[in-house]
């Protein structure tokens, strides 16, 4: 059994909110995230000290992603896409925090594109229906065929950092962030949960708890005040 966060999005009083409620209810469930720390909400550094100090782990999202390029690869894509994506609160959460930029871009850049747990398929994005025409044999049985492609094609619009398609049924519940929500949406086509419920834009922040690919409870907190204005 595990506890799996959305799109955090900056807001790091609403995140610890969650937390406690989480640990509250379940002292000692293994909790991950999906992704998009930075941007949009005002406390980018303070949330990606948090992570990085509570050992929890995750999935990055395309904010992370841009975040990071925008400093190491100026002329790609994703750095030019976060000028357009809320970076100002990031780039101000981090003034007077330079030291630490570089000790969370290895944070980010450590974490997988994905996790396929006994419990559920965690991504940001989703894995596209695009891949079911490029996959032979029974991915379903055997998702290791679908790692590569997931792994090779984190930039393009139908990866899992910034898919927007209808996701593939993987055959075990898939877990995601990315694309907002005003509540927790399940798909039963794709046997999918997006639990990106808007917490940057004063909603929630959300967290579900799966066991064996069965969603057992959620938690939620509302968007504190301290997250979203100044």
């Amino acid at each position: 059994m595990i506890a799996v966060i959305g799109d955090v999005h900056g807001c790091y009083y609403t995140l610890i909110g969650l937390y406690k409620r989480i640990k509250t209810k379940y002292p000692s469930i293994p909790i991950y995230c999906v992704g998009d720390f930075v941007d949009r909400g005002l406390n980018s550094y303070q949330v990606l000290n948090f992570i990085e100090s509570e050992n929890i782990k995750f999935t990055p999202g395309n904010h992370d992603y841009m975040f990071y390029y925008f400093f190491h690869k100026p002329s790609s894509i994703f750095a030019r896409s976060w000028v357009f994506n809320g970076n100002e609160t990031t780039l101000a959460s981090y003034e007077g925090h330079h030291d630490a930029l570089e000790r969370h871009f290895d944070l980010l850049m450590k974490a997988p594109l994905f996790y396929d747990l006994d419990d559920c398929f965690i991504s940001h994005a989703g894995v596209s229906s695009y891949y079911k025409k490029l996959v032979e044999g029974d991915y379903i049985q055997n998702r290791e065929l679908l790692y590569p492609f997931i792994n090779e094609d984190f930039e393009k619009d139908y990866g899992v950092l910034w898919n927007r398609d209808e996701l593939l049924n993987l055959g075990k519940l898939q877990i995601i962030g990315h694309t907002k929500q005003q509540e927790i949406v399940y798909v039963e086509e794709s046997d999918s949960l997006y639990i990106d419920t808007g917490a940057f834009v004063g909603n929630k922040l959300s967290a579900v708890i799966v066991d064996n690919n069965e969603i057992i409870d959620t938690i939620q907190e509302p968007t504190h005040i301290d997250d979203i204005l100044i």
